[in-house]
């Protein structure tokens, strides 16, 4: 599999394969997805629909080997897998009840005026939602995400996320700054919703 010394005998194979990414090697990566692809997507399925998990598991995967320099694990490699294909799928979960609140409040709130509610502007809306989070910085949207979509305490997300509640309370913040700006046009309609 790969050169091992002595010392990386004792290790964990998990941490040698890490410890071998980091250092951009793509075999050790494959070595990895292979061994954990099949179990992280019968996983994610616990959640949600087979084919979004298979995504879910496919992006954490890309995410680990773009991140991989600059990656360390308080935890076992494997744990923190599953614990991160759990929370994108409770983020998916999350988004996807939020769309839903958007086709109900659009329907109660046009129904007097239109026969059926305007499904353009719910995929229009739904899809300046999205964008509108994407563009935020990641350490904005992880901990809003987090907050609004897995329903965590300011101190969950802050153990989680190994920083304090303070700083978890100005990253939501500003990540509510920058929404309200981005989604002004919208705004009657999200507070309803949100």
């Amino acid at each position: 599999m790969c050169d091992m010394t002595n010392k990386d005998i004792n290790k964990d194979v998990d941490v040698i394969l890490f410890e071998k990414i980091q250092r951009g090697d793509e075999k050790a990566f494959d070595i990895l997805f292979m061994k954990y692809y099949p179990s992280l997507c019968a996983y994610a399925q616990q959640f949600v629909e087979y084919d979004d998990g298979q995504e879910i598991v496919q992006d954490v995967m890309v995410w680990l080997w773009e991140n991989r320099e600059m990656h360390t694990f308080e935890v076992a490699p494997k744990n923190y897998l599953f614990k991160a294909v759990k929370n994108r799928s409770l983020t998916l979960i999350n988004r996807n009840e939020i769309k839903q609140r958007i086709v109900h409040t659009l329907h109660n709130n046009l129904q007097s005026g239109y026969e059926d509610p305007d499904f353009y502007v719910v995929e229009e809306l739904s899809r300046k939602i999205e964008e509108a989070l994407q563009r935020l910085p990641d350490t904005y949207r992880e901990a809003f995400e987090m907050n609004r979509f897995q329903h965590l305490t300011y101190n969950e997300i802050a153990s989680h996320l190994e920083i304090s509640p303070k700083t978890v309370d100005y990253r939501i913040q500003q990540a509510l700054k920058l929404l309200r700006i981005e989604l002004k046009d919208y705004l009657p309609l999200l507070l309803a919703i949100l």
